[in-house]
């Protein structure tokens, strides 16, 4: 079962390996490094990706700086899997070993595939047990996952974590919303686990058959695969219709979930500073300063089987290393995930993330969906955006207006605001894919 409160390591979260949760920012330093250690003791000699990789490169795990490592990048390790298909060489063991196969969504490129040894797939689980405990999910509750379950990671993970530890799961893929609302209602479920746009599609779907989740048993929302957790009117829009709590949780297939919120702080998601090392880098490479903004690089320190060393996400993030309010010493993300490097777009010189303009759209409570695509032209971008009301709207054209001022005014550009017609943008279960950027 969930093992909670062994010591009393913070205020009031649980911990789930109390004994590494609780560490100072010193011990942290040193449990990563030996971490390290053993990782590149048990991969280098038989993993040909980073072998080769590698090759020439002095490093001391213990004492060397991680600048002294090159960085992996998507790029390679997609060139790496059409060099040697299909799965590449980032492989540690024999391919009897693997018995997980996932693959990536496909948003940043061509889709990766990525294998798991049983190892490393409890590592995986290990990773989730942290993330479940932070939010004070126990024995108590029942978790519901409408996710694909298909190849995409998604929550297969926490689905898997959560029965190893014996708690109440329930498999809700291949279901139309409403059905999967009346489980939801007639299981009891406490805490769901999917994407912020999924919870605010279910609540949709609710308020327009009359279903009332406010007087739900659901408490908790885990969600994950968008920034949405972290911006303010998402989130408030989620804990508005289900009077729930939302813990935003980041990860991806290649690096693992190694991003949690704990129960005292709503405003940043902790990293697992215990099972990766992460760095933050300005455009030069270099770290930045507590709290700047810049691209998250991580390497994770326990799926020995298809590690990543100095990983370069793509993800812009803010991080402090004080101590959290939950007694935690692990890097925090200060409100989360800002944005993904690759989607931000430049308009009159302000740098701009898609994630801004949904924070700014999400204040209106009559704007059903959104989409929005920027051309990009040199150093002039045009940014559209198409806005589908509420049924209930009946000055669509006056919300467009209302829209269109308030990002003007936040975000000092002016949109040109498409009313749609009420149903016709796409709806999403796993990442919502909102966002179009052309360069022309």
């Amino acid at each position: 079962m969930l093992r909670r409160n062994f010591i009393t390591c913070m205020t009031l979260s649980s911990c789930y390996i109390p004994e590494e949760e609780s560490l100072d920012r010193p011990a942290i330093a040193q449990l990563q490094r030996r971490k390290l250690a053993g990782l590149l003791e048990k991969v280098l000699p038989t993993n040909s990706f980073y072998r080769h990789k590698l090759e020439g490169v002095r490093f001391d795990p213990l004492r060397d700086p991680m600048s002294a490592l090159p960085f992996t990048t998507r790029a390679e390790l997609e060139q790496d899997q059409l060099d040697h298909p299909p799965y590449g060489s980032n492989l540690s063991f024999p391919a009897d070993r693997y018995c997980r196969l996932h693959q990536t969504s496909g948003s940043g490129g061509r889709p990766l595939r990525w294998l798991d040894t049983a190892e490393s797939w409890n590592w995986w689980k290990r990773c989730w047990g942290i993330i479940f405990s932070a939010a004070g999910i126990g024995p108590q509750d029942k978790l519901a996952f409408p996710f694909s379950f298909g190849p995409f990671v998604g929550f297969w993970g926490a689905f898997e974590a959560a029965a190893a530890l014996g708690l109440f799961v329930i498999p809700a893929g291949g279901m139309a919303t409403t059905a999967r609302l009346k489980m939801i209602l007639e299981n009891q479920v406490t805490v769901i686990c999917c994407t912020p746009t999924y919870a605010v599609r279910m609540a949709e779907v609710a308020a327009a058959e009359g279903v009332d989740i406010a007087h739900s048993a659901v408490r908790a929302f885990i969600v994950a695969g968008e920034p949405g957790g972290h911006i303010p009117a998402t989130r408030q829009r989620i804990e508005s219709a289900w009077n729930a709590r939302v813990f935003d949780h980041t990860g991806m297939t290649e690096v693992g979930p190694l991003g949690f919120e704990c129960l005292e702080n709503t405003a940043d998601v902790h990293l697992t500073e215990t099972e990766c090392i992460a760095e933050v880098l300005d455009p030069d490479n270099k770290p930045v300063g507590e709290g700047e903004a810049g691209e998250l690089i991580i390497t994770n320190l326990g799926r020995h089987g298809s590690p990543v060393i100095r990983y370069r996400t793509g993800d812009q993030v803010r991080v402090t290393r004080e101590r959290c309010v939950c007694g935690r010493w692990s890097a925090r993300m200060l409100g989360g995930i800002l944005g993904r490097m690759d989607d931000m777009f430049i308009v009159r010189g302000n740098n701009v993330f898609p994630a801004a303009v949904e924070a700014v759209i999400r204040r209106f409570d009559e704007v059903a969906e959104f989409g929005i695509e920027v051309i990009q032209n040199g150093a002039l971008a045009q940014v559209k955006l198409k806005l589908e009301p509420l049924p209930t709207v009946i000055d669509g054209q006056g919300l467009a207006d209302r829209v269109s001022k308030a990002l003007q005014v936040t975000l000092s550009f002016k949109a040109e605001v498409q009313l749609v017609a009420c149903g016709s943008l796409p709806r999403f279960e796993m990442k919502a894919k909102r966002f179009v950027k052309k360069t022309v």
